[in-house]
């Protein structure tokens, strides 16, 4: 165990011990891509809590606060932040259970109930969220220079691992010149909260009422952006085949609730933004299996390949289609791209 690791592990326990909680029996958490941690604390009493432990906390913990109020403002349910204290990157927070969307799914749950909950939140969200907040929040904003350079990572961790060299600067300019001439129609569209990952790992079903039923807890990367980035990530998920007419259905639900948007420039930005989204995460896996050995990842490659070249084929990706039919022909496009040796 290293310096760094037991100090922190003091740092932990002088804060439990501070807020009355030195004797909770703490249970690990899985966590996800991100570098926090999650504990969830057992009182004599029976009572739970989650310890946050963060070493970014200007970046996830501070964000994750400020953003929750507004939401919960918005009668959505977001984990009540009990003690905080920011500048160490340590918090408790409410409890929510173990029922997220994806373990209810798992279990044969009904996937249209939760989907048409997980929509009209986000229906909730843009159409309540209040003007001037993104900008008195700080929130960054999701335009195309923001995106392009997201999908600047593809060209770092995936395509030198897949062909086996790094691209030209000219191949490298050519790919950020064909997002950006997609990319930029969709960001001038009106924006809205962009939670970033909304989908159904970061969802949890609550009892409680309505809209309340959802409880949001993975938002403190949200940002000002176009609205339709969240829909197709809740609806093409990186770990989770969605049915194409339950897809189709929860469009046309959001769709609804704003009579006067142009369905079909949507639509369109549903999949410039999906296909974006699709190519930062075969990137963000293919990392994660080559820097930290984390191979799980991998078994999701397909599923968002198959993803990515849906939208590709529409006629709206079309420069970003070229550019992967010439420089990462389909044997390139391969689910085992990271040596078994890592």
């Amino acid at each position: 165990m290293t310096v760094a690791t037991l100090t922190r592990k003091a740092e932990i326990a002088a804060f439990l011990a501070r807020h009355g909680l030195a004797d909770a029996a703490r249970e690990p958490l899985a966590g996800d891509a991100s570098a926090r941690r999650y504990e969830r604390l057992r009182t004599r009493d029976g009572a739970t809590l989650i310890l946050v432990d963060t070493p970014a906390p200007a970046e996830d913990l501070a964000p994750f606060i400020t953003i929750g109020a507004e939401l919960s403002a918005l009668g959505l349910s977001v984990p009540t932040i009990r003690v905080a204290e920011v500048e160490r990157g340590l918090a408790l927070q409410d409890d929510f259970g173990s029922e997220t969307f994806s373990r209810l799914l798992a279990d044969g749950a009904d996937p249209e109930p939760l989907y048409a909950l997980a929509t009209d939140a986000l229906i909730a969200i843009h159409q309540g969220w209040p003007d001037g907040a993104a900008a008195r929040l700080g929130l960054p904003v999701y335009d195309a220079d923001l995106f392009v350079a997201q999908t600047r990572l593809f060209l770092d961790a995936y395509v030198p691992t897949a062909l086996g060299r790094p691209l030209s600067d000219d191949d490298r300019s050519g790919f950020e010149t064909a997002w950006r001439a997609v990319l930029e129609p969709v960001c001038a569209g009106a924006p809205s909260l962009l939670l970033r990952d909304y989908h159904v790992d970061n969802l949890m079903r609550l009892p409680r009422p309505g809209l309340q039923a959802a409880g949001l807890i993975d938002f403190q990367s949200a940002g000002w952006g176009p609205r339709a980035y969240d829909l197709v990530s809740l609806l093409e998920d990186a770990r989770r085949d969605v049915a194409p007419d339950l897809a189709a259905a929860m469009v046309a639900r959001y769709l609804a609730a704003f009579p006067d948007s142009d369905p079909a420039a949507f639509r369109r930005a549903m999949a410039v933004l999906g296909a974006a989204r699709h190519t930062r995460i075969v990137a963000i896996f293919v990392r994660l299996a080559l820097t930290q050995g984390r191979r799980s990842y991998l078994v999701h490659l397909p599923r968002v390949w198959r993803l990515l070249e849906g939208q590709l084929a529409k006629p709206e990706l079309g420069p970003v289609a070229a550019w992967f039919d010439r420089h990462l022909p389909p044997a390139a496009r391969a689910a085992f791209v990271v040596p078994e040796t890592i």
